[in-house]
């Protein structure tokens, strides 16, 4: 099974979860327990959370709150990229006003049905969720004015493929304001190798000045990433438990290596 058929497991069983009453983080399996994990927790605030359905906020597997960051304008057109059970969306679509849209994408259909129903409850109708992949967008160029993501761009398998595919869409002068997981030094390789923690937001993390070449590459300019959480030992423990390793021989080597970052990159005007 590859990457992307591992994802769309995880994520489907994720949003299964919410349907039963139960929540969801990055990483989750059956027995962690999601309220502590240090990725998924504490990203919103209680007005944010006041206004949408329950089943969003329990679906929220983000490392962030792009919403918060993007300074997202009444009118805009915002595209979710990786959009799970619509917090997201729904927060910019109160954002952007009646006058904007937002999309999300998603390729789980248990997600697009979670978030579906979420719209539904919420009463917010400038929303729209697309079926499709974050490589391969199914939407026209020079179409979208802000692009978000939160952790989910460092689950795929071909990220230049999605920063050209999100510079594609974008329209000029847009902008990219994404959260999501990088790395500052060096990752153990057994890290890196675990499917596992791929899934769970952390194996396939970038470092965060291969990010800023991922950018450029796709033709991006003004990029910026801003650490918004640094992950201590003992989230380092955390990430790791119940994963086979030998935590107390790991956990050092990973701690303040990883965090969550706002990324920020615009495409040029022409």
């Amino acid at each position: 099974m590859d990457i992307k058929e591992i994802v769309k497991e995880k994520y489907g069983q994720a949003a299964l979860r919410v349907h039963t009453g139960g929540s969801s983080c990055c990483g989750a399996t059956p027995s962690s327990r999601c309220g502590a994990d240090p990725i998924t927790s504490n990203l919103y605030d209680a007005g944010e959370k006041s206004g949408l359905p329950e089943a969003a906020v329990l679906a929220s597997l983000g490392c962030g709150n792009p919403t918060a960051l993007a300074e997202l304008r009444p009118g805009e057109t915002v595209l979710d990229l990786g959009s799970g059970g619509g917090i997201d969306v729904l927060l910019s679509a109160k954002r952007v006003g009646p006058a904007g849209k937002a999309y999300g994408l998603d390729m789980t259909d248990e997600m697009l049905a979670l978030a579906r129903e979420n719209q539904k409850k919420s009463g917010i109708e400038n929303v729209e969720f697309l079926k499709g992949e974050i490589e391969n967008i199914p939407l026209p160029d020079d179409s979208i004015d802000v692009i978000l993501s939160n952790c989910v761009i460092n689950l795929s398998a071909d990220k230049d493929r999605v920063l050209r595919e999100a510079f594609r869409v974008l329209k000029p002068g847009g902008r990219v304001a994404v959260s999501d997981v990088v790395v500052r030094g060096d990752v153990p390789a057994e890290v890196r190798r675990s499917m596992e923690l791929w899934v769970g937001c952390i194996a396939g993390a970038l470092q965060d000045s291969e990010y800023v070449d991922k950018l450029a590459k796709a033709g991006f300019e003004n990029m910026a990433i801003e650490p918004t959480r640094v992950y201590d030992i003992e989230d380092a423990r955390a990430f790791l438990a119940d994963q086979g390793f030998d935590v107390d021989s790991l956990a050092p080597k990973v701690a303040g290596k990883f965090m969550s970052a706002f990324v920020r990159a615009e495409k040029p005007l022409r």
